[in-house]
């Protein structure tokens, strides 16, 4: 019972604590979720996305059909050392020599690396070349020329032909980022958390005492009682009357003595 008393009272302080500074936490939201919609609409680049699939497939003849489990396996091992030349120097050169001067891309062998991603599921022979830009035709030729380097490099290096492009990379117009929606939703939280934070803050930093149970409960000081807010005003009707008799009161005195 005492524990479930302290937690109602508890309860009930956060409750009151966040009422009374409602209208910092409803700014601070406000301000924070603000700051996240103009970066994201006025400060971040849009980046666009572009993927191409590779088949890792080598073809066999009809009286080696039965060896064709053993060489699919074989393939799907091979994925892993694909994805090792896809991003070497000898293929991504020369795919940036192409691509210089496309609006949107950053030239170099560094800036190519770091703009394309190489994905696969397990177990599968297929692989995606994933490549993102500024500028979404960019990023579909990216895709397209790594991989069209790509296939015809790896018939040289590992001097086997079993590489086939089965989807080239198309431009989309939708940005995969900044995250509009996510970017704003996290705004709010953000600046909702912000604002309970400094809330409480003021509350417990502020050392005024507000109540009479703060003295007799938590100081177990003995209330001598209560003095009363009084209006100026009001104080004011009361003491010039007050005031007007005494004035007239010591005039008349000074007269009589006079007389």
């Amino acid at each position: 019972m005492e524990t479930a008393e302290t937690q109602q009272i508890s309860i009930g302080q956060i409750l009151a604590i966040l009422r009374k500074h409602i209208g910092l936490i409803f700014a601070s939201t406000f301000i924070i979720t603000l700051l996240a919609a103009l970066m994201t609409f006025f400060v971040m680049t849009p980046k666009y996305s572009a993927t191409t699939q590779i088949l890792v497939n080598r073809k066999l003849s009809d009286d080696m059909a039965g060896a064709q489990l053993q060489q699919t396996q074989a393939d799907v091992q091979m994925i892993n050392t694909y994805k090792d030349i896809i991003t070497s120097p000898t293929v991504l050169r020369e795919a940036d020599e192409k691509l210089t001067g496309l609006p949107g891309y950053k030239s170099g062998v560094d800036n190519l690396k770091s703009s394309i991603s190489i994905s696969s599921q397990q177990n599968s022979q297929v692989f995606s070349i994933n490549a993102k830009s500024t500028n979404p035709n960019t990023a579909a030729k990216m895709a397209n020329e790594t991989a069209k380097v790509f296939k015809r490099k790896v018939v040289k290096i590992m001097s086997i032909n079993n590489v086939s492009i089965v989807s080239k990379a198309t431009p989309d117009d939708d940005p995969v980022s900044p995250r509009t929606k996510l970017n704003i939703a996290a705004g709010i939280v953000i600046g909702f958390l912000l604002g309970v934070g400094l809330a409480f803050l003021r509350e417990f930093s502020d050392r005024t005492v507000t109540s009479e149970e703060f003295l007799t409960e938590e100081l177990g000081l003995k209330g001598l009682g209560i003095i009363s807010e009084i209006d100026e005003n009001e104080i004011r009707r009361k003491i010039a009357p007050k005031i007007g008799g005494n004035n007239r009161d010591d005039g008349e005195t000074r007269m009589r003595r006079r007389v």
